[in-house]
């Protein structure tokens, strides 16, 4: 048996989910593929020997479509979500949930409804970080005690250059929202209160964008996460997290920084963007959503509430980045 998967958003992250559909994750095939550029649609489509179109809801409702993946752009994520459920297709939508805390409410209410009524989510989300060895590791280590309880956790983002249009408020919400999730999930509490900083201001960063910032994350059990986000670092692409404990620390590894050989250190290259540093965290997710849907089980993956809280805290976050005492403001779950 093979899911039928139909993929809406044919860009770079939608490419790289229609090429590991299609050749590394067992259980599955590409049938379907939609994207607002109609010949970018039709391109991926051949490479795959699927159907495409620019109208995602014909690929929704298409009776070759058995499950959806969304990697179209965040304002679209709720709408499409919506669609889904009303054709009781299964859906795995990258993040964010969607760029409002309003619309995650929507959805999650839809969500619930659909369980109430089916028994089972329909609805999964893609923190593929969730599924990277690395952190997977550092869950490990949090969770063994082995080296006493976390402290503190140390967090560093760091990007070549934003993307367009990329503001204040949706490097939070596209962007460090990785991190708004991984941290609850890797200390087992929720973020109550977030501070925004920011000083010198990079000659890189477009207007409406300050870069770098460095964001304070406490959990209701008092660790604090440092996070700096840096969007316009140019040398290359670079995700760091160190998790510090009472009689140790632990952290994703970068071989450039670890080796001892400068000349090794001086030669290594970061790749441009994060696909490769998380090329295998995306393949594991994506084969545990389809071993969910063939096994009829529950997703393994983020929930929609996960999504929901996500955007809470950046949604407290962009509050504070407008607040010239630098304070730490409280998230609102309500």
């Amino acid at each position: 048996m093979s899911i039928r998967v139909g993929v809406i958003g044919a860009g770079i992250m939608g490419m790289d989910h229609i090429t590991n559909l299609a050749t590394a994750i067992s259980g599955a095939d590409v049938s379907f593929v939609a994207d607002i550029d109609g010949a970018r649609a039709a391109e991926a489509a051949q490479q795959v020997g699927a159907r495409s179109t620019t109208d995602p809801s014909a690929l929704i409702n298409s009776s070759e479509v058995d499950a959806v993946v969304i990697a179209s752009h965040d304002s679209t994520h709720a709408e499409l979500i919506f669609a889904c459920l009303q054709a009781s297709k299964p859906v795995l939508c990258e993040k964010p949930l969607a760029p409002t805390v309003d619309e995650c409410r929507r959805i999650v209410a839809a969500d619930e409804e659909t369980v109430a009524a089916t028994g089972r989510s329909l609805l999964s989300l893609g923190f593929m970080r969730r599924f990277d060895p690395g952190y997977q590791e550092l869950l490990r280590f949090t969770g063994s005690g082995g080296a006493g309880a976390p402290l503190m956790v140390h967090c560093v983002s760091r990007n070549v250059a934003s993307g367009p249009n990329t503001t204040t408020a949706t490097a939070i919400t596209n962007s460090a929202i990785h991190e708004l999730d991984i941290i609850p999930w890797l200390l087992g509490s929720p973020i109550v209160e977030v501070a925004w900083h920011a000083g010198r201001r990079s000659a890189s960063a477009p207007d409406g964008l300050h870069d770098p910032a460095l964001m304070l994350l406490r959990t209701a059990d008092g660790i604090l996460t440092t996070l700096e986000l840096f969007l316009n670092a140019q040398y290359g692409y670079s995700t760091l997290c160190e998790v510090v404990s009472e009689r140790g620390t632990a952290s994703l590894a970068e071989p450039a920084l670890l080796s001892t050989n400068e000349s090794l250190r001086q030669s290594t290259r970061y790749p441009e963007d994060w696909r490769p540093r998380f090329a295998d965290a995306y393949r594991i997710e994506l084969q545990a959503w389809i071993r969910s849907l063939l096994d009829q089980t529950a997703s393994p993956l983020a929930t929609a509430r996960d999504g929901l809280h996500a955007a809470q805290v950046a949604q407290a976050l962009i509050a504070a980045s407008g607040d010239t005492h630098n304070a730490f403001t409280k998230v609102d779950y309500s």
